[in-house]
C-alpha cells in the first residue's frame, strides 16, 4: 500500500510541476507534429500582424472571427486566415499549435498568451513590434493595440509563442 501511496504522490506532483513550468524555448523539429508542419514564415507573420492591426476599432463578439466582430483567438484565426496560413480557432487550439519563444525573441506576428480571471492561457494577442499588441478584449469593448509593459498585462503574461 505505500508504495502505491508513494506513486501517486509522485503522479500528483509531476502533474503540479508540469502545470506551473515554462514552456521550453528549444527548437522543435516540425516534422516530429504534424500540427507544426505548416509554419508561418517571418513575412507572413508581419502581414498577418499588419491584418489584425488594420482591424482596431472593431467591436469584441463572442465566438467572432470577421471583421464584424471578433474574439480574441478569432482575430488571431482570421489574420493569420488572410495571408492563407491556418491556424485553429481556439485561444488553446492556438497556444497547442505554435512553438515557444522568449519574450526577448518576440516579433511581428508572434502570439502573446495571457491568464485573466483565474483562467490558465485564456487570452490571445498578436504581437505587432515594439513592445505593442493587438488584441479584442472583452464584451463592450473593441479590438485595440496595448502595450506589453503595462503593468496589467506583465502581470497576466504567460507566454510568447510562434506560429
Amino acid at each position: 500500500m505505500k508504495v502505491i501511496s508513494r506513486l501517486a504522490l509522485l503522479f500528483v506532483i509531476g502533474v503540479f510541476a508540469g502545470c506551473s513550468s515554462t514552456p521550453s524555448t528549444r527548437d522543435f523539429d516540425s516534422g516530429s507534429n504534424p500540427a507544426l508542419q505548416a509554419r508561418a514564415d517571418e513575412d507572413a507573420a508581419a502581414r498577418a500582424a499588419e491584418h489584425a492591426r488594420n482591424m482596431v476599432g472593431k467591436p469584441y463578439v463572442y465566438g467572432g472571427n470577421s471583421p464584424s466582430g471578433f474574439d480574441c483567438s478569432g482575430l488571431v484565426h482570421y489574420s493569420y486566415q488572410r495571408v492563407g496560413v491556418s491556424v485553429p480557432r481556439t485561444t488553446r487550439s492556438q497556444l497547442n499549435a505554435s512553438l515557444p519563444v522568449t519574450a526577448r525573441a518576440l516579433r511581428a506576428g508572434d502570439l502573446v498568451f495571457f491568464d485573466q480571471e483565474g483562467r490558465k492561457y485564456s487570452h490571445v494577442g498578436i504581437y505587432i513590434g515594439d513592445g505593442r499588441f493587438v488584441h479584442a478584449p472583452s464584451s463592450g469593448k473593441r479590438v485595440r493595440i496595448d502595450r506589453l509593459d503595462k503593468q496589467y498585462w506583465q502581470q497576466h503574461f504567460v507566454a510568447a509563442r510562434r506560429i
